[in-house]
């Protein structure tokens, strides 16, 4: 099935268009750039390639929120002049917002844009789903401008301090549960005008706002991983995590206690469980070259010299990190970070790998690509 996304480099388009890559022998993705809603002839190529289009592209935020109503309405406008030009019968699905009720254009050009679907669906007998969506957080999303979540998270990773705006209970799902549905609804390929999906989490914004400033006092600032209870939880720590400045904040090297006898390190101080496990690696050898996208992970080492590369899924730009056992540290791996660990020193590299959930063979979680 020919999946394409408009809107494919933003928050919730990259997280899906990443996903569908890992179904290669069910979905084949094709590409969409932002430039192609100003030429009709490329947007067209795009639509007659699809099966299936997955329409993001939108402006969640400006000081005009007339600019924001006819950007909005605009974008929908020129896809649904594109399939009617094309003949398209794909499948197409449209993201909306629980604001669609609220007395503001956003909400406004939203609920304009699904409507004007469904009457292109009604009378070329094609199929739509409206996607009615809450709040979305998750890794990677644009602070200041996706959701409260990923300013906070922004915050507290830069050496600001948040500031409550409103207070109260905020729903929320966590990007990659959206993503799931989207995907089930791709699936199941049925017209659905208005398809409400459920938060996966209710909490006022004081409650997230709280976990997070432990995530960092604990974490950020101490290197421990901190108590995570339940799905929620887990996924905002993993979206904390993803607003680190990598490059600087790792390596962290350990505290080292000597005495007459040698040195004792603590290697990792754990609020939750996990599987932790210990290898070695003669010279020249590389270890890892895969990615996780939803497991905490640390890569401590502590003999020998180890070159520990990351590259985010998508990108290009690889960040090394240079560590020696004579002053041991760790590096812990961001969630759609490929990842690997190189000896390259003249003797064995001795390193202790720490994960928060013990390896499944039915559900591990590993996705092997090279740095």
């Amino acid at each position: 099935m020919r999946i394409g996304i408009t809107g494919q480099n933003g928050f919730v388009g990259k997280h899906l268009y990443n996903s569908l890559g890992l179904l290669p022998d069910e979905f084949e993705r094709i590409i969409f750039q932002k430039e192609f809603f100003e030429k009709d002839e490329e947007l067209d190529d795009f639509v007659s390639q699809c099966d299936v289009i997955v329409h993001l592209a939108a402006m969640n935020r400006h000081e005009s929120e007339q600019f924001i109503y006819e950007t909005n309405v605009g974008l929908v406008n020129k896809l649904v002049a594109s399939l009617e030009r094309t003949g398209s019968k794909a499948h197409v699905m449209i993201s909306s917002s629980t604001q669609e009720e609220r007395d503001n254009l956003y909400g406004k050009s939203k609920r304009e844009g699904r409507e004007t679907l469904i009457r292109w669906a009604t009378e070329n007998n094609g199929k739509v789903t409206g996607l009615i969506i809450p709040n979305v957080f998750g890794a990677f999303g644009k602070p200041f401008y996706n959701s409260f979540i990923s300013t906070f998270c922004y915050q507290l990773t830069h050496g600001d301090t948040p500031v409550i705006a409103t207070d109260g209970e905020v729903k929320l799902i966590y990007v990659q549960e959206l993503v799931n549905t989207i995907i089930e609804k791709i699936r199941q390929s049925k017209t659905e005008t208005e398809y409400f999906i459920e938060p996966t989490a209710v909490r006022k914004v004081s409650e997230v706002l709280e976990l997070l400033i432990d995530y960092k006092v604990k974490y950020l600032d101490n290197g421990e991983i901190p108590i995570i209870n339940g799905s929620f939880e887990h996924n905002l720590f993993n979206t904390y995590r993803s607003y680190i400045e990598y490059k600087t904040h790792f390596p962290v090297k350990f505290t080292q206690h000597i005495d007459p006898r040698g040195a004792f390190v603590e290697v990792i101080r754990l609020g939750i469980g996990g599987q932790c496990s210990f290898s070695t690696t003669v010279p020249g050898i590389t270890r890892g070259n895969h990615y996780h996208t939803r497991k905490i992970e640390r890569f401590a080492v502590i003999k020998g010299k180890a070159l520990i590369q990351i590259r985010k899924i998508g990108d290009d730009e690889i960040i090394d990190f240079y560590l020696n056992g004579e002053e041991p540290a760790y590096v812990d791996m961001p969630i759609w970070y490929t990842h690997n660990i190189k000896n390259i020193g003249e003797e064995e590299l001795y390193t202790i790998f720490w994960i928060n959930e013990p390896f499944n063979p039915e559900d591990p979680d590993t996705y092997f690509e090279t740095v």
